[in-house]
C-alpha cells in the first residue's frame, strides 16, 4: 500500500459500543509521532462522554457530516495522514460499504482497515443481530468486541468458535479495561478481511484468455451472478441478503 496516500479506517458498530474510545486510543498511541488525522462522525450520532478527547493530541480534527442514504458525502480530506471515518450507526451497513468504495476513489484515498466493535451486551440481548454482526466482520479486518461484563462467557466464546469455524481472517480482539495492548498491530493497513470487494482488480490488459463460444453465452435472462454476495439484489431491487433494522432494536435498547 502507498503511503502517498491518506490512509481511511471505516469503523462499525451500534451506539455506545466503545467506538470513540478505540480511536481515541488509535489516535494517542497508534500514530506515528506528528501524523495528522481526521475523524469524521455522522451529524445523526448524539455526542459521547469524553468524544473532546478526541482532539487532544496536536493535529487532530474532528467534523460532524451529514450523511445521504444513497452516498458517503464529499469531504476535504487531507493530503496525508489518517481518516477515521465512523459509519452511520443507525443506517444500513452494506448500503454504506459498498458506497465506501467509490468514495475512497473520488477522494484519492485508500482503505486502511474496516472495524467492527460488537457490543457483547447488546449482542447478546438481541439473538436475532447475528447477521446483522456476521455482515459487518465479513467486510472486517478487525473486530473489538466490548462491554463484556454481565456476558456469559459460554456466549463470548460461541460467537467466537463460529468465526474460528468458518475460518475468518480477521483479527478478534477482546477488549480490557487496560486498552489495547497493540494499537500498532490494529493499524496496519494489511487486508484480513473475508470480503474482496477492495481488492485492486488484477490488471489483464494484453493478456490473451481463451474462452469456451458455449459457455461464453450471455445469460438468457440477462443476469449474472454477483461476486460480493452481499451486494447481490433481486429484481424488485431488495437485497438477496437482507439485514435486521437495527434501529428497531435501538429502540429497545
Amino acid at each position: 500500500m502507498s503511503s502517498e496516500k491518506t490512509k481511511v479506517y471505516f469503523i462499525l458498530g451500534t451506539p455506545g459500543s466503545g467506538r470513540r474510545e478505540i480511536v481515541r486510543e488509535l489516535l494517542e498511541f497508534g500514530l506515528e509521532p506528528g501524523e495528522p488525522a481526521l475523524v469524521l462522525l455522522a451529524e445523526s450520532e448524539a455526542p459521547a462522554a469524553g468524544e473532546d478527547k478526541l482532539v487532544a493530541r496536536a493535529g487532530i480534527e474532528v467534523r460532524r457530516l451529514k450523511w445521504t442514504p444513497a452516498e458517503l458525502p464529499a469531504v476535504e480530506l487531507p493530503e496525508k495522514g489518517a481518516v477515521f471515518l465512523f459509519a452511520d450507526s443507525g443506517a444500513d451497513p452494506i448500503t454504506q460499504i459498498e458506497s465506501l468504495k467509490p468514495w475512497l476513489e473520488l477522494h484519492g484515498a485508500e482503505l486502511a482497515r474496516i472495524f467492527t466493535v460488537v457490543d457483547c451486551q447488546f449482542a447478546e440481548k438481541h439473538p436475532a443481530l447475528r447477521h446483522w454482526y456476521q455482515a459487518c466482520i465479513h467486510f472486517s479486518d478487525v473486530v473489538f468486541l466490548t462491554k463484556r461484563e454481565g456476558v456469559a462467557n459460554k456466549w463470548v466464546s460461541d460467537f467466537l468458535k463460529h468465526y474460528q469455524d468458518e475460518c475468518f481472517p480477521c483479527l478478534f480482539i477482546q477488549m480490557k479495561k487496560t486498552g489495547l495492548a497493540n494499537p500498532a498491530l490494529v493499524m496496519t493497513p494489511e487486508p484480513r478481511r473475508v470480503s474482496q470487494y477492495f481488492d485492486e482488480a488484477e490488471d489483464l490488459s494484453g493478456v490473451e484468455i481463451e474462452t469456451d463460444d458455449e459457455e461464453d453465452e450471455e445469460d438468457p435472462d440477462g443476469d449474472l451472478p454477483a461476486l460480493e454476495p452481499y451486494f447481490e439484489r433481486h429484481r424488485n431491487n431488495r437485497r438477496v441478503k437482507e439485514l435486521p433494522d437495527i434501529r428497531q432494536y435501538l429502540k429497545k435498547a
